[in-house]
């Protein structure tokens, strides 16, 4: 084979690949949107949380956050003693 023959073997190859990569991924994109338009259209709606619940909610996490906060700072003191000669 001559390298003339090769070359057009290999172009022709290339674009056989890339043809069906921009094929595959075109169908991709059209059965995702496609599946996407149909959850939306099946999904219920999103139930509104009362305004009682939130408060509620605030405190357990305010509790959460002061703990975290303690650990965080018990960790640092014990680290910076430890690096003291």
């Amino acid at each position: 084979m001559q390298g003339s023959e090769l070359l057009q073997e290999g172009l022709a190859l290339m674009g056989l690949g890339m043809g069906f990569v921009f094929v595959f991924l075109t169908v991709l994109v059209i059965s995702v949107t496609l599946m996407s338009k149909l959850i939306n259209r099946f999904q219920p709606a999103p139930v509104a949380v009362p305004a009682g619940r939130n408060s509620a909610k605030k405190q357990t996490n305010q509790g959460q956050n002061d703990e975290v906060v303690a650990v965080i700072s018990a960790a640092v003191h014990r680290y910076r003693s430890s690096r003291r000669p």
